[in-house]
Formats: C-alpha cells, structure tokens, sequence
C-alpha cells in the first residue's frame, strides 16, 4: 500500500503443558516459551510498531512470591526493546546465581517470565493515544489471585461509550477511558461476581477461606463470565485474557471480523492472530492449525483441559477481507493464492485500457506488498499473449514459415522492476515548500526499460488517499516517459471508514470520496451533500439498530469507472506528460477473490454490525462540520 495505514494489531499466545523441567530435557532450556513467544511476536511485527507487551504467570509460586511478570514497551522496535529488558533480567540474576545456571525449580521460583502462561501483544494505535499506558496486555490486580486479569486484543469496540456509561451504572469508576480498559473492567467485574459466588458455595460446604481457593479455580466458569461480560459489545475483536491462578481464553467476535488460529498438542497450546506465524515457529502443518469459530472462545483450564465454547450468537460471517489484500503477512498458503487472483481479476480492466496491446506495455509493481497480485497479474498478461500467439499461428490466411513461428512464440509479456523504495531516505524538512521535492525521491526507478511507446502498467496493493502517488509515484514514473500510466489497486475503492481496527476513520481522507464530491460539484448536485448531512444529523439520536447508511447517497450517481477516472484527474499534476488511468478491483471480484472473507464494509459501506452505522454517520458529520477526528 502505497498510502500509509497502520496495521492490525496482533496477538500470541503460549500455555505449557507441560512442567518446565521437560522442556528443558527436550530442548535445552527452561525459558522454551519465552522464546517460541518472541519468535511469534516477530513473525507478527508487521501487525504493529507503536507499542508491544508480554505478560506471564507461574503457576506454582508460593503467596509471598510474584508469580505475574509483565514487560511493556512503546519505543521504536518495541518488541526488541521488550525481550531486551527480559534478556537483561535474566542475565541480571545469573550474574549473581551462576551455579543456577541448571537449575530449572530454582529458576521457575526466583527469576521473572519463567512461567506456563505466556501472552504477548503488538499494538498500532487506533483507539487513544500511543502512550506507555495504552500498550497492551492490560493488567487489573488483586490480592485474590483467581481475581487478576490480564487483557490484551486486537479489536475496535464502536460502543465504547455506552459500555463505559454501564460500569458507572454498575458503580465503578474506571480511571481511564480506552475501549480495552473499558472491556477488562467489564470482564474483572463478572469475574468477581463469578468468584463470590463459587466462595459462597465453598462456604456452604464448610470449607474454610484457604480451601476455597482451590474450589474457585477448579470451578470457575469462564465461559459464563465471557457471555455475561460480551452481552452488549458492538465491535470487531480477537479477544485475550489470563486469570492469575492460570485459567486463560481467546475470544473471536460474533462476525468473525478479527483473525484468530490455534493449534494444540499434548506440549503446548498456542494462539496467534495469523496462520503462518504458529506454522513457522512450531514447525507444523497446515492442516493442524485451526481457526476459532466466530463468536466463540478458547478456553484453557489451568488443570490443561481445553475447550472451544459458544459466547454469543454468530452473525453472518463478515471476516476482513483487507486482511486478505494487505494487512496478514503473504505466506499464508490461502492468502498467497488470494493476492495473486487479485491481480488476475483485475486484469481484464487493464488489457482494455491498454487496447490489447501487450507487446508495448510494461508491467510493474509498487510497493512490495503489491508483489504478490503483481505476480497473478502476470499469469492473466500471459495467458492472453499465449491465445494472441496461437490466433497468430493459425489464422489460417497464409502459411507462416517456420523463423516466423519462433519470432511470434519467442514473444513475452514484458514484467519490469520499475521502482524500489529508498529505505535510507527520510523527509526531514519541515517547510512545506521543500518537502514535495523530498518525498518525489523516496523511490528510485529503473531507467531504459520503459519506451516513449510504452504504456506502463504499475499494481499498489490499494489505494486510499492517493497522497503518495500524486506527490511522488506518478511523478517519478512520469520521469521514464511512458506513453500512458495506468495505476492499478487490487482493492476496490475504500469510501467508507473502518471502525473494527483499521486506522481508517476520517471519510474525508479517501481519495474515491473527495472524487465524488468532484463529481457532484461537476454536474450540480452538491446539494446532495447536504440533504446528506442533514439525514446524518437526524439520526444522532436514534438507536444503533435503527441507523442507516446514507452517505451510500454520495456515491450513488456515478459509476465506479466515473469516479476512478475523476481520481485520475485530481492525481494527474501540472508537469505530468504521460496520459493518467486509475483501474480499482471491483467487489464482485474481490469476493471471487477472497471467497471466505466477505468483509467488505470499507468498500460497499454495508457494516457487519449495528455500531458501525453510526461510525460512518458520524464521520460524515464530523467531515461537514470540519470537526479533523475519529468518528469513534
């Protein structure tokens, strides 16, 4: 994506099985799950750079000993800096215990993060500020150990308000206003609704306060503590939380929207929010990773017992399919064949922009993220040259000698390197004047390839603000002299905002958006904005249920070619010789494309939940009155 975006965040999650002396038997270390933990966490660093956190518990400290540990860090390479510090501990009391060096039950009782339970947390900001305080896991303490919690996710709640407004009706009086912290104290709260009820059980079968512990943690029902806590959430998430004597769960919403995966063996139990990071760090098949069904939990008892339970009523499955276009890392075995028939859907698009003719075109891919649909699209560019060739061939008008059959079958589509990013330049001028020029140079491109005759197609993974092609990819790849560009997303048109983890929240932002207010102001019918803002307006206080997308209005007089080419023209700067085409995916490719992730709400505007109306009517709302903030 050539626009920044900040990504998904991202969740891992480690339970041993078994004691730590195993481990260390096995594979030479007790700290077996603080590594598989950082491993994880690395294989997902593309899912967040503002902050990441690790949590552990011990499951057989003394009272008197800490048997929770957490490290948070929100520095750049925040997750080297959280294993550093963790590095540093532990070498810390080696230093003064080098006979300890083997011992694993000295180990397990006096050194930190030498746990069973282990949950970990990369973190782009889209909710608060991306301060220390903001970083996950989340930790809500107590004296009780059955009554800690700690909370970490990857999750937008839309609601947030109304679900902070229902801890204050239940008395509390949260100490900060974030969707997680507002989630965790919702969840303690039944948690200890959960273990006073299990004491007064305990209670009543005469056992005294030091043998109802046992009894709570034994007995305590995760499952009912999640449907009572979830009960009114409107939100996309991937949900995760240990409980301080040892029981844990990972939570997916009700639409499926936020991935999740597990696996599981008779070692350990690992979830991950992607498929190939727990591929790759315990080195298993495919097959034997599954993915948590929407609107349930995994659930892991501290006695190791593992169940997958129902919470809340499943919706129709709405998973995000952005995950698929951009945001889960390409080595997914299903992800990777989804990008590439992105590209090849879209081609038909391109051959009929290009008239055809393959032969005085050159293909090309910008950023590296968009590799992958560039390499479908190249499948598509060959197969057409191949039915050209044999059309060639046996055309049937005249015979064609053999040095003209291996000149026609020696022809090949031509697939060029065009542009590389220079990862050392940085835009460090701060007037305004000067910084247009700087960004026109981040990427370097490849000379004398590309002719005065040539179209130049290029592939972005999407296209969200155009900010970056019009101040510096279209006029670079102006520099070359193509006939015609023609820039290709393999996403459709984002003209919605997101409010599920996406940091796409400001509808004025969006480049197909403003295209259509272009649009309207072209034919006369930018009255429509305002019949818009005043539908808005009149919903503010209707509930969720009732609330209705009518900024679908905005778009509907156009077509989508319309409005691509209306993008073209505002992309299309003074100076610029080339002819300009923008090509979007359409929908219905995408969801050819990527069949089991539907969601689609950032393109079409249709939100998998209630709250996610009211996001888009606030956001138009906010852009009208030129309120510059997140619409949630």
């Amino acid at each position: 994506m050539s626009d920044a975006i900040k990504h998904e965040c991202g969740i891992a999650l480690v339970r041993l099985k078994k004691p730590l002396q195993y481990y260390k038997d096995k594979y030479g270390t007790a700290f077996y799950g603080l590594n598989k933990m950082y491993l994880l966490m690395e294989k997902q660093h593309n899912r967040g750079q503002d902050g990441a956190g690790l949590a552990s518990i011990k499951f057989n400290a003394e009272p008197g000993q800490r048997y929770i540990s957490r490290v948070r860090s929100n520095k750049s390479q925040p997750i080297q800096k959280v294993f550093q510090k963790i590095n540093d501990r532990l070498n810390g009391v080696f230093d003064k215990n080098p006979d300890k060096l083997d011992d694993v039950e000295w180990q397990e009782k006096n050194m930190p993060y030498i746990g069973n339970l282990f949950l970990g947390h990369v973190r782009y900001g889209t909710f608060g500020k991306n301060s220390m305080e903001s970083v996950h896991p989340f930790l809500r303490q107590s004296n009780w150990r059955h009554q800690n919690l700690i909370v970490a996710g990857n999750f937008n709640m839309t609601n947030a308000m109304e679900l902070l407004d229902e801890l204050i009706e239940l008395g509390q009086h949260p100490k900060e206003f974030t969707d997680t912290v507002t989630i965790m104290e919702k969840i303690g709260h039944f948690l200890e609704q959960e273990v006073a009820d299990l004491y007064q059980e305990a209670k009543e079968k005469g056992m005294s306060k030091i043998e109802a512990s046992p009894y709570i943690e034994e007995n305590l029902d995760v499952q009912r503590i999640l449907q009572r806590s979830s009960k009114n959430w409107d939100g996309g998430y991937a949900m995760a939380g240990l409980i301080g004597h040892g029981d844990a769960f990972v939570f997916r919403d009700p639409s499926g929207i936020r991935p999740t995966y597990y696996y599981e063996d008779d070692e350990v139990v690992v979830v991950a929010s992607e498929r190939p990071a727990i591929q790759t760090v315990f080195n298993v098949k495919l097959e034997e990773i599954k993915e948590l069904d929407r609107g349930h939990a995994l659930i892991i008892k501290k006695n190791g017992k593992t169940s997958v339970d129902q919470i809340l009523e499943q919706r129709e499955k709405k998973s995000c399919s952005f995950e698929r276009i951009y945001f889960s890392r390409g080595s997914d075995a299903s992800i990777y064949e989804e990008r590439k028939n992105l590209g090849k859907y879209v081609f038909p698009q391109v051959l009929e922009s290009i008239n055809h003719d393959i032969s005085n075109t050159v293909f090309s891919f910008i950023p590296n993220t968009a590799e992958t649909s560039f390499y479908g699209m190249t499948e598509a560019a060959e197969d057409v040259l191949n039915q050209q060739k044999t059309q060639k061939i046996l055309s049937g008008q005249r015979e064609i000698s053999a040095a003209e059959v291996k000149e026609i079958l020696a022809e090949r589509p031509r697939f060029e390197k065009i542009a590389i990013k220079d990862a050392k330049l940085r835009t460090f001028i701060a007037d305004d004047n000067s910084r247009d020029d700087l960004v026109a140079h981040v990427y370097d491109v490849t000379y004398g390839v590309v002719k005065s005759t040539d179209n130049l197609v290029v592939i972005d993974d999407s296209i969200v603000r155009g900010t970056t092609l019009k101040k510096s990819i279209i006029k670079i790849l102006d520099r070359l002299q193509p006939k015609k560009i023609v820039i290709v997303s393999s996403a459709p048109q984002i003209r919605y905002p997101d409010c599920y983890g996406i940091d796409m929240a400001r509808i004025g932002d969006f480049i197909a958006f403003k295209a259509a207010l272009e649009l309207l102001k072209d034919t006369d019918q930018y009255h429509i904005v305002d019949e818009v803002y005043q539908k808005c307006k009149n919903q503010v206080n209707l509930a969720d249920a009732n609330v209705v997308n009518f900024v679908k209005e905005i778009y509907a007089p156009f077509t989508d070619e319309q409005i691509s080419a209306k993008i073209a023209e505002m992309l299309k700067t003074d100076g610029i010789k080339a002819d300009v085409e923008v090509i979007y995916q359409n929908v219905e490719g995408l969801h050819r494309a990527c069949p089991d992730n539907l969601g689609d709400w950032y393109f079409t505007g249709d939100y998998p939940t209630d709250g996610g109306h009211r996001v888009v009517n606030n956001a138009f709302i906010n852009f009208y009155e030129g309120n510059n903030k997140r619409a949630y």
